[in-house]
């Protein structure tokens, strides 16, 4: 079993509690599913938000999902001019078998338009 790391993104479409309780256990959830993962294989995640979004905290939508043992880190991402808006990004750090190009990284709901490259 090795050490992963997952990427995944989303774009909110308002600075909500409502909307990041909605987006952030979604974007999680098939970060998870799309990598055939448990919250077993969790080791810690990383969440960030643009400087737009301030009426929540990510690890709390997080919570939501039961995971009360799982390290959740929240930080702001950099203030730079001209990208996308109101996105939460999180790095999900598993243990899993699956070789590092055959990890499914998750860009969901505009955020697609960051890595196009890796997007599903």
């Amino acid at each position: 079993m090795n050490i992963r790391a997952i990427r995944g993104a989303i774009c909110l479409t308002e600075d909500s509690v409502e909307q990041m309780i909605s987006a952030v256990p979604d974007l999680l959830t098939q970060m998870l599913n799309r990598n055939g993962l448990s919250s077993e294989d969790l080791i810690s995640v990383l969440l960030t938000c643009t400087p737009d979004l301030v009426s929540g905290f990510p690890a709390t939508a997080a919570r939501s999902l039961g995971w009360k043992d799982v390290p959740l880190m929240c930080a702001v991402e950099m203030n730079v001019s001209g990208s996308l808006p109101k996105v939460v990004r999180a790095m999900m750090h598993v243990h899993s078998s699956v070789p590092r190009s055959g990890i499914n990284h998750v860009y969901l709901r505009g955020a697609e338009a960051l890595r196009l490259d890796i997007a599903q």
